[in-house]
């Protein structure tokens, strides 16, 4: 029986990621390819150095959907395994469960979730019968996969769990963990939670489960609210979270792991004080600076836009357009771009250019300009926005004005 990596993790107080690109984000209208699901597993796996697999939990896709996914799946368990701990996701049926362990089968590390209803409401969608009945076939379900092969480590995604009665919830986790699973994952699949509610569900889940238990959040962006419920369920002593490149995943979207790896890696003491127990939630502190490359390949495998405000890897990160945060940069941000991302801070044209500004740009294109050509310089960038209709003037074209104003035999005769 092999040892399980998150299990141990997260018992010992390390933050684990379960990152759902491949797979919830498919319903975002993403579909990444079989080699694309290599690489940024592996990718993943280098931000946490040689800890890969105990930090990152690749949800490589659901093997059910087509023999093509299922083929995508196979190929991440076996070319990134040790990089990072895959799992194939499966529903709730004896079938799905072995064509999910053949999936990963004989990789390292390798996982399986099966996923099944926790509410009323949900069971009788999923499996038309009540929860109770889908919980117990779930528990059935986990030790048929543990016999079948227990090399591969079996989790439960209990979906509507937000829902679902809590203290039930946190018995039926106790008896799921009897039967062989390794963590349980509780799922506010509507997304429809305040911080005050996912706080609930996420004590009282732990308290009735007991400390064996290892429970995950996953936790959908509907009301824009997964990154601070993701917030709530770590205060509570979950630390397996659900997070997704870019935010991807069904309708609106789930926590964005970008998001999520910053905000506890770039001021250590306060994730120490928001964690409450002291420990350190690395066993390798993340690499922040290969978020943005990481970021960008997503976008550009899957067309999610990275927007000039999408928060860390944005293309507004590190810019400055106007004169104070030109003088004073670390007024107007909360943490240094160059240090903790390697993102060099760019100054951008646009109507709100300052005197400083646009004297900066020249500088860069070359230019030393005196204060009345200052003046007209900034005069035609202002005009030259609001002429084209859109904020930010284009370099080269400040470039050729410039050379038009300062070089007298590039002037255009009078």
């Amino acid at each position: 029986m092999a040892v399980d990596v998150v299990r141990e993790s997260a018992r010992a107080g390390r933050f684990v990621l379960w990152e759902e690109s491949p797979r919830d984000g498919a319903q975002a209208k993403t579909l990444m390819t079989a080699d694309f699901r290599v690489r940024l597993a592996r990718a993943q796996g280098r931000i946490f150095g040689g800890n890969g697999h105990r930090h990152v939990v690749f949800a490589a896709g659901f093997p059910a959907v087509c023999p093509q996914e299922f083929e995508a799946v196979r190929r991440v368990a076996v070319e990134a395994e040790g990089a990072v701990s895959v799992s194939a996701v499966c529903r709730g049926t004896a079938g799905d469960v072995r064509q999910a362990l053949a999936s990963v089968r004989g990789g390292a590390h390798a996982r399986i979730m099966v996923i099944v209803p926790a509410s009323e409401a949900m069971a009788g969608v999923m499996t038309h019968g009540t929860a109770e009945q889908a919980l117990a076939k779930g528990a059935a379900l986990v030790a048929l996969a543990r016999e079948t092969d227990d090399t591969v480590a079996v989790d439960v995604c209990l979906a509507d769990a937000s829902r679902a009665d809590h203290a039930l919830t946190g018995e039926h986790a106790a008896h799921l963990t009897e039967a062989g699973a390794g963590v349980v994952v509780l799922a506010d699949t509507v997304g429809d939670q305040l911080p005050e509610d996912a706080a609930s569900l996420f004590t009282t889940v732990r308290r009735r489960a007991g400390d064996d238990v290892v429970l995950a959040s996953h936790l959908h962006n509907d009301l824009g609210l997964a990154l601070a419920n993701t917030l709530q369920a770590l205060r509570a002593g979950i630390r397996v979270h659900s997070a997704s490149w870019l935010g991807i995943a069904e309708r609106s979207g789930m926590v964005a792991t970008e998001q999520l790896l910053f905000l506890l890696a770039y001021r250590p003491e306060r994730t120490r004080a928001l964690l409450g127990d002291g420990r350190d939630p690395w066993w390798t502190a993340p690499d922040l600076t290969l978020l943005p490359d990481l970021a960008r390949m997503v976008a550009a495998e899957t067309g999610a836009p990275l927007g000039v405000t999408t928060p860390v890897v944005g293309d507004g990160v590190g810019t400055i357009s106007t004169g104070t945060p030109f003088v004073h940069p670390r007024l107007f941000e909360p943490y240094d771009p160059l240090e903790l991302l390697g993102i060099e801070p760019r100054v951008i044209l646009t109507h709100l250019a300052s005197a400083r500004v646009i004297n900066a740009v020249a500088a860069r294109l070359g230019h030393d300009l005196d204060p009345d050509q200052t003046r007209a310089a900034a005069t035609w960038v202002k005009s030259r926005a609001y002429g084209q209709g859109h904020a930010v003037v284009d370099e080269g074209e400040f470039a050729d004005y410039l050379t038009a104003l300062t070089v007298p035999s590039a002037r255009t005769p009078r």
